[in-house]
């Protein structure tokens, strides 16, 4: 990754950053937990997918509709959180298979 590649990155994540500023307060505290939340559970392509447009895309039409946000994303942030991410490998995945456990299975607990 060159100094270029870098400073591209960076003018893109401040754009970004600048739609996430210009949506209403609910939208945009919804959107903070949510970017949260991923960051947290870190799906392997957050930065280099569309997952974060597309989540302002889709506030950003809701907003212009008049709409709240809890009426498009439902009571519960996890849980749409979890719905965008279903299909994609996670980092909580690979920690898994480091581990040698398949994803989503406990270890065996002890007494």
């Amino acid at each position: 990754m060159g100094i270029q590649d870098i400073i591209e990155g960076k003018k893109q994540w401040r754009a970004h950053m600048a739609r996430v500023k210009a949506l209403p307060p609910d939208y945009r505290i919804v959107y903070k937990e949510i970017q949260r939340y991923l960051f947290k559970v870190g799906p392997l392509d957050l930065l280099d997918g569309h997952l974060l447009p597309g989540i302002v895309d889709f506030f950003e039409e809701g907003a212009a509709a008049g709409e709240g946000v809890l009426a498009l994303i439902g009571e519960d942030v996890a849980a749409f959180s979890d719905g965008l991410i279903k299909d994609s490998r996670t980092f909580a995945d690979v920690y898994q298979e480091s581990l040698g456990r398949e994803p989503g299975t406990a270890a065996e607990q002890r007494p």
